[in-house]
């Protein structure tokens, strides 16, 4: 189906105003008819209790007579059931129709973005740019990598003999710090004039550090 025919079927924004005005009238009509409709019915019940008054009085002509206006009236409430029902039946009709050419703008106006948004950004203008972005995280990765390698005379240091020599540092700490003595050395003692008691020396305090270093001595003793 084409869109030009598409378009005379289910309209453009000018017939959308026309399909709710119409609803609008569908509407009134179907209103109004049953209002007839109620209105009728009421007559044709009064038809009846007329011909029941008239039958009680052995008025028989008069009651048919009523029974004839009601059998009018009947018809007349059949034919507005029938008009509803046609008036119905159209309004489903344009509602669907309605809801149809809604989906199909929706559809048509995504499909347009859509088409805007690809032209704009395109599998070979995303190849590019993903080819881009490769070359410079490489070009990156190469010149942090350039960066980091020694240049001069710190190229020339072997790593293995530096690590042997850090081994021996951290061997010749180790045995530094097993021979330190326990304690620290007695102060120097101190002359006290005649006739006056020396003062007790104050005992030195050791820290929780020598004192481990001076069990660790001990049991190496042993």
């Amino acid at each position: 189906m084409s869109s030009n025919m598409f378009s005379r079927m289910f309209g453009k924004p000018k017939q959308e105003t026309n399909a709710l005005m119409t609803l609008d009238k569908l509407n009134e009509t179907l209103e109004m008819l049953e209002k007839k409709e109620k209105v009728l019915l009421k007559k044709a019940s009064a038809e009846v209790e007329k011909a029941k008054d008239y039958t009680r009085a052995k008025n028989k002509r008069a009651a048919i007579q009523c029974l004839k206006r009601k059998r009018l009236y009947e018809q007349q409430i059949e034919q507005l059931g029938n008009f509803q029902l046609r008036i119905h039946d159209q309004m489903i009709m344009l509602e669907g129709a309605k809801a149809t050419t809604e989906t199909v703008d929706a559809l048509r106006t995504g499909a347009s973005a859509m088409k805007a948004m690809q032209k704009a950004t395109n599998i070979d203008d995303v190849d590019k740019t993903m080819d881009e972005i490769n070359e410079q995280t490489e070009n990156m990765k190469q010149i942090q990598e350039a960066l980091a390698t020694p240049i001069g005379a710190a190229a020339d240091f072997d790593e293995d003999e530096l690590e042997a020599e850090l081994e021996e540092l951290e061997g010749a700490e180790l045995e530094e710090q097993l021979l330190q003595p326990a304690t620290t050395a007695p102060a120097a003692p101190v002359h006290v004039p005649a006739g006056k008691q020396p003062a007790r020396p104050i005992a030195q305090k050791r820290t929780a550090e020598e004192d481990e270093l001076a069990a660790l001595q001990a049991e190496m003793a042993l």
